[in-house]
């Protein structure tokens, strides 16, 4: 009987030790600290203490980050690295190009499709000019009608805009740095071709527009969170209109709710007509690196950078309407999609941009 009640107690107590270790002493003994490149926009999610702990607490990953555009952080130095988490698949094939098959695995796990930001203002004004239209609340705005604007010098008081100084201009990231920026100027360098994806051959035509159509920013910023958080603080005479991922204005309506509720009426998500999805890969460089790739594919963490921080992940963002945020005119899917160019024709694009 001793013996039964010697071995039952043993055997609650290796039990108990097993779930002690699982659960609180595992992971810190063998917690594990990865280094690597983020984009911005993805910083929320993994500031998320909820974020933190999973990773903590299920995988014993400790993961800090250092902020850079997508194409700047494929340039950088690598030393020390586990990971690079840029916002576009072109980013990838760049990695490919400067060091070849020098990584362990790259995974997309998140998507957001490239969306401009303006005021109701703005909008409106965009409307009358038959730039703009609603569909399901969904507000679409013909890019080829706003690159023509651009690109001939339309003042924004020519559309009633009397409160916007000089012409119209759509402010984007700097398309060497930064993933929204590159990407939008894959888009507009497609538009010129007459919604034809571009190519070489149709830059040797188009490319003096397209340069053009850039060279009107003037200075431009290296990250998407950074020109994000300017347009929401500097207001429409700065920053009439912006290009930026979805998911951004999702997370803000999340995240600060008080101050959504503020601004939330003047702020308006206009879907370009076509747009392009921002694939974002997760590129490991070593070993400690791919273990966080599981992670992140994880039910538990992919509904989190869906309902939190606006990422479409696949099976998540499917399940889920967009009108879980309080947001009007969020479709449930991204319909009218157009594919990038070639990361060749990229490469010749941010040429043609840069001299």
């Amino acid at each position: 009987m001793k013996k039964r009640i010697a071995g039952f107690a043993i055997l609650v107590l290796v039990i108990a030790s097993t779930f002690v270790y699982q659960n609180f002493l595992g992971p810190k003994l063998r917690k594990i600290v990865i280094d690597g490149y983020l984009g911005g926009e993805k910083s929320g999610l993994f500031d998320d203490d909820r974020f933190t702990g999973s990773m903590l607490k299920k995988y014993g990953l400790t993961i800090h980050y250092k902020k850079a555009g997508s194409i700047d952080m494929v340039s950088a130095s690598l030393e020390g690295m586990d990971y690079l988490f840029p916002s576009s698949y072109t980013a990838l094939e760049l990695y490919k190009q400067k060091y070849g098959s020098a990584y362990k695995r790259a995974e997309v796990v998140f998507n957001s499709p490239i969306v401009l930001y303006t005021r109701k203002s703005v909008s409106e004004a965009f409307k009358k000019q038959g730039w703009v239209h609603t569909e399901e609340e969904t507000e679409y705005i013909d890019l080829v009608k706003l690159i023509d604007a651009v690109l001939t010098g339309t003042t924004w008081s020519s559309i009633g805009l009397d409160e916007l100084y000089g012409n119209i201009y759509v402010i984007s990231t700097d398309p060497l740095k930064s993933n929204s920026g590159n990407m939008f100027a894959g888009l507009v360098a497609t538009m010129l071709n007459r919604g034809e994806v571009a190519t070489g051959e149709s830059l040797a035509v188009n490319g003096p527009e397209l340069k053009s159509f850039f060279s009107k920013l003037g200075y431009l910023e290296s990250s998407s969170a950074d020109l994000f958080s300017s347009f929401l603080k500097t207001g429409i005479g700065a920053k009439p209109v912006i290009v930026g991922y979805e998911s951004q204005i999702l997370e803000f309506s999340v995240e600060h709710p008080a101050e959504w509720d503020y601004v939330k009426d003047d702020i308006v998500v206009l879907y370009p007509e076509p747009t392009v999805w921002s694939a974002h890969p997760f590129i490991a460089l070593t070993d400690n690196g791919d273990r966080v790739i599981d992670a992140l594919l994880a039910e538990e963490i992919q509904l989190l950078a869906w309902e939190t921080h606006g990422f479409r992940t696949g099976i998540a963002s499917g399940q889920q309407s967009g009108k879980i945020f309080d947001i009007r005119g969020v479709p449930g899917q991204v319909k009218k999609v157009i594919r990038l160019p070639s990361p060749d024709t990229m490469q010749k694009i941010m040429d043609i941009i840069s001299h």
